[in-house]
């Protein structure tokens, strides 16, 4: 990311820039922050085009198509404003490279990768063709990497099948070079086959780190595409195979966006993905870039140097009374005295581990420069925390995500020490929840399609936070009866689970208060938060309110 020029924007309607993403021929793209925190990236235009009425009539077509495009592995659109003097327009922002620019930086992705990346574009332009609507411009550097998955971006020149909203202006650009359908040089439109011709192209650019068609000026590479057969390189097998058909010349030799997607993942793209998808070197870099983030322009001052202790965390003969053992010098102390709620406030910050276990495979360091005040309760609660985040180690990185290593510092330094133990562990039923609203009881108050068993990925802090998989079970309850249990898993392998009570049911959601069980480790978040659970179609969706965890969200499919 480029600091902002001196000639260049502070803020993008309610949005507030930190910098700048990069810039092409239609515009520039900045990263944004809401008032309300939200990160997102923000679109503009190029100022002569703001003055061309046909171009603000076909750019507020676009919006309104691109406003209808979401779910799996793609980038919302949250907001634009198509009459502003310079039109804009934001979507979610996901911290993660482009295709393009991970493999300049780490080279051709593994087999596996290649394999999960196309099945999830593959699902992703099957929903937009669903709604009528073509892509047009699926190349590398429009397909962002996450740790969850590949999400497709920029529908800023998807147009509606009918035609309708077609940008064909006089320099204005229908796709790029090298990845564009022959139909689409040729004049003749462009289809949904259209977009899986690109995608061909773009598979074969993840796998061989060259494009299938290659030259140094456009008008070669125009000529390449329409006459010339692709060249695939290293591919093998079923891969080299599906990258062939869908770069057919022929628009009806190519597969559809479904058909594609069941021969590379018959199971779906997510059972690729879940366990990790990304190489190791991609995953440390995506890591890196989601704690820069929770890092950018917080608007605080973080200090370097040592941080404050208190009680020293090597032991040694003189710090032990007469007749009691003492630890060998250089050996790590006992561990730090919580502090009782009645207590009075200590006179330094609450002691901070020096070290945490590292996972059996690689190593994961965390260092924290952080401050505290006393809590109501007692405990220690961190204002201000920087988290740097080095991870080594190719099956370490493959294996590590963010949210268990986060979590301990975004809950706001909760700890309780009757709450250590499994992660596993049930507690007896939490009592009704005094904030529990009228309304029916008994096990016909929860609607049928609620009930059962729901499994899904789960991400915080806008999305741009993978936090591992949520498992839900729902069962009959009347209001303030316990309605079921979530059990939270980490992508280092730890456990949460949170006891749910049914607070109301209303037509579209149903409203619940989530309690971390007793029998959780002190990373998870003990205290009372509330959740919503609104049905999406087949699947059901999760939200929660806990800033301590990053307001996480889910959508889960039935499990069972």
């Amino acid at each position: 990311m480029l600091e902002l020029e001196a000639d260049e924007p502070a803020t993008v309607g309610p949005y507030r820039l930190l910098g700048r993403l990069g810039s092409g021929g239609m515009g520039r793209v900045y990263l944004g922050r809401s008032a309300g925190g939200r990160t997102v990236a923000v679109k503009t235009v190029h100022p002569h085009f703001a003055l061309d009425d046909e171009f603000r009539a076909r750019f507020r077509r676009e919006v309104a198509a691109a406003r209808r495009v979401g779910g799996a592995w793609t980038a919302p659109v949250l907001d634009a404003d198509p009459d502003a003097p310079v039109p804009w327009v934001a979507t979610a922002y996901a911290a993660g490279p482009s295709l393009a620019a991970a493999v300049t930086g780490t080279g051709r992705l593994p087999a596996h990768t290649v394999r999960a990346l196309g099945a999830g574009l593959a699902e992703a332009l099957a929903g937009v063709h669903a709604l009528g609507l073509v892509h047009r411009d699926v190349k590398p550097s429009n397909v962002l990497l996450t740790l969850d998955g590949p999400l497709l971006i920029d529908f800023g020149i998807a147009r509606a099948t009918d035609g309708t909203a077609s940008l064909t202006s006089t320099g204005v650009s229908l796709g790029s070079p090298g990845y564009m359908a022959p139909e689409q040089i040729l004049g003749k439109g462009a289809t949904g086959a259209s977009d899986v011709f690109s995608l061909g192209a773009v598979l074969v650019h993840a796998a061989t780190g060259e494009p299938p068609f290659r030259g140094d000026f456009s008008a070669a590479l125009l000529y390449q595409v329409v006459h010339e057969e692709p060249e695939l390189g290293t591919m093998t097998g079923q891969l080299r195979e599906l990258a062939a058909t869908c770069l057919a010349k022929d628009p009806s030799s190519r597969p559809t966006p479904r058909e594609l997607a069941h021969h590379l993942a018959p199971e779906g793209a997510a059972r690729l993905i879940t366990g990790g998808w990304l190489p190791g070197p991609l995953v440390e870099q995506v890591s890196r870039s989601a704690v820069q983030l929770l890092n950018l322009d917080t608007g605080e001052t973080v200090r370097s140097g040592p941080v404050g202790f208190a009680g020293p965390s090597v032991s040694g003969p003189s710090e032990r009374g007469s007749g009691e053992p003492t630890s060998r010098p250089g050996a790590f102390g006992a561990p730090p005295v919580t502090v009782p709620p009645t207590a009075p406030p200590p006179a330094a910050p609450p002691a901070v581990p020096a070290r945490r276990d590292a996972p059996p495979h690689g190593k994961v360091s965390v260092s924290v420069a952080a401050t505290a005040t006393q809590a109501e309760s007692g405990r220690g609660r961190r204002v201000s925390c920087t988290v740097a985040l080095a991870v080594a180690g190719a099956l370490a990185v493959a294996t590590v995500g963010l949210g268990a290593l986060l979590r301990p510092w975004l809950d706001g330094g909760h700890s309780d020490a009757g709450s250590r133990g499994s992660g596993t562990a049930h507690s007896p039923a939490p009592s009704a929840d005094p904030g529990a609203t009228s309304g029916p009881s008994g096990p016909a108050s929860v609607p049928s399609r609620y009930l059962g068993t729901w499994q899904g990925r789960a991400t915080a802090l806008d999305g741009n936070l993978p936090i591992g998989t949520f498992r839900l079970t729902v069962h009959p309850a009347g209001v303030g009866e316990e309605l079921g249990r979530l059990v939270q898993t980490d992508q280092l392998g730890g456990v949460c689970t949170d006891i749910l009570t049914l607070k109301q049911v209303t037509p579209a959601r149903l409203l619940v208060t989530s309690t971390g069980a007793k029998g959780n480790h002190e990373g998870c978040d003990p205290s009372p938060h509330q959740i919503e659970l609104t049905p999406v179609g087949d699947d059901l969706t999760y939200t929660s309110d806990s800033q301590a965890e990053g307001n996480p969200v889910s959508r889960m499919s039935k499990a069972g």
